[in-house]
């Protein structure tokens, strides 16, 4: 139950200092159009660089907290992992697909006089406003709260992970297009919840001040316009996106983003530093459908940051730019396609675990 006790408590930025992330092994052959054995290598060769061995076979990042089914899951996914598998530890749990930014409890944290308190937020979660119901997925979120230790707090609204983003210091950034103009809480609640009472409801759960709404996000994202395709806070009051490059089918979208960014204020009413990198262009599966690709998507681990690259003649500026953003972080660059391909990126499957003992990044 959610108390006056939960002042205080607040979604801390993704730079801080983590205990740990958990991630899921992609099984549902049907949720993935051109096979599973590339996106099971590409995410595995996420969670080699999240754990980030050292020169004597150590991890030095971040513990994975790999969802699989059962045993056999397990055997393919340490064959992929190789010796990274020591700092991975896994959960034979019933699940939906990968997507645990949305599907996994969301942590929050307060300063208490013993030191710094954990919580496990959890929100309703309706299959990304049931297009894509799959069992096992509504229960993830108290699955990953029972397991972590913490005491859960359950919220009473529709909310994703990679809807919010947080800069650690009151404010939140989420779109129109996925939180208004969708169906997520039209249902169950009487009437939509409109832009007012989805402020209040986001500063409360989430511990911020500041609410930034942005329009649209990509065309063909399945999420409808999650904020983590779009634009991604790398400091307090900044704030990266992408401009748009060669002949790009989302440029409207982009510039839209880059110009609402712009006259956006934060939390002390100061204009938010806005940084942009290129976008990869249009990236197309094998039948030449668009995919929503975006350098965005990135992971910012505890010693690496997880970028996407898609084989487009702009990965290598992008990969430059993220890395200058995040100068203490080594940059692990891997391709993403077979990932966009079932519908998201390396930030969509991820959802971090703050560390208690340390905030720092």
């Amino acid at each position: 139950m959610v108390t006056e006790a939960m002042r205080g408590f607040a979604m801390p930025a993704e730079w801080t200092r983590h205990d740990a992330v958990w991630t899921a092994w992609p099984y549902a052959d049907e949720q993935w159009g051109e096979g599973l054995a590339a996106p099971q290598r590409a995410l595995m060769e996420m969670c080699r660089a999240i754990v980030d061995m050292d020169a004597g076979g150590q991890p030095r990042g971040e513990r994975v907290e790999l969802l699989v089914r059962h045993a056999d899951d397990e055997h393919a996914a340490r064959a992929l992992l190789g010796n990274a598998a020591l700092g991975v530890r896994f959960h034979h749990w019933a699940y939906g697909d990968v997507w645990l930014r949305d599907t996994s409890a969301i942590f929050l944290q307060a300063r208490g006089a013993g030191g710094i308190e954990q919580l496990a937020a959890r929100f309703r979660f309706d299959g990304w406003g049931g297009k894509y119901v799959m069992p096992g997925d509504a229960e993830v979120s108290a699955a990953v709260a029972q397991a972590s230790g913490y005491e859960a707090v359950q919220f009473d609204f529709v909310l994703e992970g990679g809807a919010v983003e947080v800069d650690g210091v009151g404010n939140i950034m989420t779109t129109r297009q996925c939180l208004l103009d969708g169906g997520r809480n039209h249902r169950g609640l009487g009437m939509p919840l409109g832009e007012a009472a989805l402020n209040a409801r986001l500063c409360y759960a989430l511990g911020g001040d500041n609410v930034i709404w942005l329009g649209d996000g990509l065309l063909n994202d399945h999420t409808d316009g999650h904020i983590d395709t779009i634009a991604r806070f790398v400091a307090p009051g900044v704030v990266a996106c992408m401009e748009p490059a060669d002949d790009d089918p989302n440029r409207d979208a982009l510039r839209a983003i880059i110009a609402a960014l712009r006259v956006a204020t934060d939390t002390h009413g100061r204009k938010l530093e806005v940084l942009t990198v290129p976008s990869p262009g249009a990236v197309r599966d094998a039948a030449g459908a668009l995919l929503p690709a975006s350098y965005m998507n990135f992971y910012v681990a505890n010693t690496v940051v997880v970028m996407p690259t898609y084989e487009s003649r702009h990965d290598d500026a992008a990969v430059a730019a993220i890395g200058a953003m995040f100068k203490t972080r080594r940059v692990v660059a891997l391709p993403c396609k077979p990932v966009v391909i079932g519908g998201g990126g390396f930030h969509c499957t991820t959802q971090q675990q703050p560390s208690i003992s340390e905030s720092r990044p």
